[in-house]
C-alpha cells in the first residue's frame, strides 16, 4: 500500500482520526485495539485497519471506503451518509445502525439487531451485506435499502436468529435460505425465489463476490426467500405520514 501508515498503540480516537485528516488518501492503521469512531465523519479517505478497531467505526461516514481485516465490534456504519465499509471477519451488534446511504459488507458473521433503522432517501439506497449468519432483530424498524444475508459456511443452522424484519415498513430483504425454520412477523410479505430472478441485487452480489473471492453466480443460483413490508401494514400506517 502506498500511503500513510500509523501505529495506533496507545492512541485514543481522537489522536488517530485527527492524524487520518492530516494524511492522504491512503490511511493504514496498525494495532488498532478498540478504539472507538475511527473514520467517524469522514470522506475522501482510503483507510486499512489492522487489529480490531472499536464501537461505531465509520459512524456517520460520508464517503471513502473503510476496510477492516479483521473483526470489527458494535455500531459499524452508524448512520452512515455515503461511502463503502468492508469488514474481511465478523462484527458485533446493530451493524449500519440508521444508516441512510453507502454499503456495509462483512465476510463473516453480525451479532444483533443488523440494519436497526435503516432508511433510504431518493437516489441513496444503503445496501448491508453479511456473509455468514445475522443474530435476532434483523432489519428491526427496517424503513427503506438493503439486507442481505448470504448464509455462507454454515452447517444447516438458520441464517438468520429470533424475530426478523420486526416492525419493518420499508426496504427489502432476502436471506439466501428457505428459512423453513425462521419465524417471520405477519405484518411482512415473504415469499422464495431463485437469486435470478431478483431485480437489482446482481451488482452488489457481484461486486461483494469480486472483495471477497466468492463465487458470483454460485450465489445467485440458490434459492432466497425475499421478505418486504405489507401495503396494509399496521407498521407502516404507525412510522410512515401519508
Amino acid at each position: 500500500m502506498n500511503g500513510t501508515v500509523i501505529n495506533t498503540h496507545g492512541m485514543d480516537h481522537r489522536t488517530i482520526n485527527g492524524l487520518i485528516r492530516e494524511a492522504g488518501e491512503n490511511v493504514e492503521l496498525e494495532g488498532a485495539i478498540g478504539q472507538r469512531f475511527i473514520g467517524a465523519g469522514m470522506a475522501g479517505k482510503d483507510i486499512t485497519v489492522g487489529g480490531i478497531p472499536g464501537n461505531a467505526l465509520g459512524a456517520y461516514l460520508n464517503g471513502g471506503r473503510i476496510t477492516v481485516l479483521r473483526d470489527a465490534q458494535d455500531a459499524v456504519g452508524d448512520t452512515m451518509n455515503d461511502g463503502m465499509i468492508i469488514v474481511h471477519g465478523n462484527i458485533g451488534d446493530t451493524a449500519g445502525y440508521a444508516m441512510r446511504g453507502g454499503r456495509i459488507y462483512v465476510r463473516g458473521n453480525a451479532g444483533y439487531r443488523a440494519g436497526i433503522h435503516m432508511k433510504a432517501y431518493k437516489e441513496k439506497v444503503p445496501v448491508l451485506i453479511i456473509g455468514g449468519r445475522s443474530g435476532s432483530f434483523l432489519g428491526e424498524y427496517q424503513a427503506g435499502g438493503l439486507i442481505m444475508v448470504l448464509g455462507l459456511d454454515l452447517d444447516g443452522e438458520d441464517p438468520v436468529g429470533y424475530f426478523p424484519c420486526t416492525g419493518m415498513h420499508g426496504g427489502r430483504m432476502y436471506i439466501r435460505s428457505a428459512c423453513e425454520g425462521v419465524v417471520f412477523p405477519e405484518q411482512v410479505n415473504v415469499r422464495n425465489v431463485n437469486g435470478r430472478e431478483i431485480q437489482g441485487i446482481r451488482e452488489y452480489v457481484e461486486e461483494y463476490c469480486r472483495i471477497f473471492g466468492l463465487d458470483a453466480g454460485a450465489i445467485l443460483e440458490s434459492e432466497f426467500t425475499e421478505i418486504t413490508p405489507d401495503t396494509r401494514n399496521p407498521y407502516r400506517q404507525m412510522y410512515v405520514v401519508n
